[in-house]
């Protein structure tokens, strides 16, 4: 597609090295011709890989990505702590690694594994008192963030390796996480577990829910073309299908109540005979009600 028109759909980003989700958005406005534009949820400035963008009608499908699982993969560096738990941080601890063995790094990352309770990085977007917490720390000021409870799905290790003379071990990983878990904090964890401190190296998000890293394009590929995901394609990889009639879609399009999803939990996304999704269905009181219409009765 060619940029300057104005579409509604997703856009799957391998967001650099060096740009922060923002700038990513601000990016996307201009290639796309609109402001209306976001993204589902976000990226270090120091990470790469997946960062999913909205669109126009299609941002409000963002609040729905934003709470899918990630992956990534990771490298940890054993033997130095710093600032913000990541290599852009000043080095503020650690001590020599090099008799850490192979064994005690598996089995601290698998107490880390599951369901665990985790604090998240200090330098980050939380809110405290309605300064962003990576604000508070910036400027001087000591931040304690309460534990919270997270999933890591995966936390599998690929190699470890020596390095600074073998005064360092770095270890390469896979996380699959639930939304809201630092891959940051679990450095800072896995080097406290093991008593020299960790941080981390690298990191690049390779999933988030449905969409891959495969699917992914660089900046200066969508320059050249946008490969926006359209808003229907979107609805089938995000949500259970239910195919409408002609007449529930009507009634859908106008915001009315139809029989309810049969085994439905979720948000459906529901599409007319023509295969346009026309809402987001939700179970309620007995009937399947919008919870968002994307083509309104009338338009």
């Amino acid at each position: 597609m060619n940029s300057g028109q104005v579409h509604s759909g997703l856009i799957i980003v391998d967001k650099p090295q060096g740009w922060t989700s923002h700038d990513v958005v601000g990016r996307m406005r201009r290639l796309a011709g609109t402001r209306k534009v976001g993204h589902a949820g976000t990226l270090d400035p120091m990470a790469t890989g997946v960062l999913v963008v909205g669109v126009n009608r299609a941002t409000r499908l963002l609040t729905f990505i934003v709470g899918t699982s990630k992956t990534y993969t990771a490298t940890i560096r054993l033997g130095e702590s710093t600032l913000t738990d990541d290599a852009e941080g000043e080095v503020t601890g650690g001590s020599i690694a090099a008799a850490v063995t192979e064994q005690e790094i598996r089995t601290a990352i698998t107490a880390l594994t599951g369901e665990i309770q985790q604090v998240p990085s200090s330098v980050s977007a939380i809110k405290v008192k309605g300064e962003r917490s990576y604000a508070r720390v910036r400027s001087g000021e000591e931040v304690d963030l309460p534990a919270r409870p997270v999933t890591v799905h995966r936390f599998e290790v690929h190699g470890i390796r020596r390095v600074n003379g073998g005064r360092l071990q770095d270890v390469d990983v896979t996380v699959e996480c639930s939304s809201g878990t630092y891959v940051r904090a679990l450095a800072r964890d896995l080097g406290d577990a093991l008593g020299v401190g960790g941080h981390l190296t690298a990191l690049r998000r390779t999933r988030v829910g449905p969409y891959s890293i495969e699917q992914a394009s660089t900046l200066e590929q969508l320059a050249g073309d946008l490969r926006i995901l359209s808003l229907d394609d979107a609805g089938r990889a995000l949500f259970p299908v239910r195919e409408l009639t002609d007449a529930e879609a009507t009634d859908v399009s106008h915001g009315r109540r139809i029989a309810p999803t049969e085994g439905a939990g979720t948000p459906v996304a529901a599409f007319s005979p023509d295969g346009t999704l026309v809402a987001l269905l939700e179970n309620r009181g007995g009937a399947a009600r919008t919870a968002l219409v994307f083509a309104p009765g009338g338009e």
